[in-house]
């Protein structure tokens, strides 16, 4: 089955971090994907997230406004399976070298 590919947008890439807002249809997904740094969510939007991982599939209920971090090597994906749009903005972490 084809899902719509959710939206990503840049919002900031600079040597520190990248910002991207993620918007998915419903039924949208981001494709699989690996994680290659650590990284935060921001949801915008209350409800659940359906990820496909390695382990079998796994329901997460965000809450908009309400962060979590990850490590890196998270490989999963993401998809909405409401009926309305989902919304969240991901801060990558890059390591900065002092």
């Amino acid at each position: 089955m084809q899902r719509p590919q959710a939206v990503p947008t840049v919002q900031i890439d600079n040597e520190f971090v990248t910002v991207t807002e993620w918007r998915f249809p419903p039924g949208g997904e981001t494709g699989w994907h690996r994680h290659g740094m650590n990284y935060v969510v921001v949801p915008q939007t209350t409800g659940p997230l359906l990820l496909e991982t390695p382990d079998g599939p796994v329901t997460s209920q965000l809450t908009a406004g309400v962060s979590y971090y990850r490590s890196i090597g998270v490989e999963h994906n993401v998809i909405n399976p409401g009926e309305a749009e989902f919304i969240f903005v991901e801060v990558e972490i890059k390591q900065a070298s002092h």
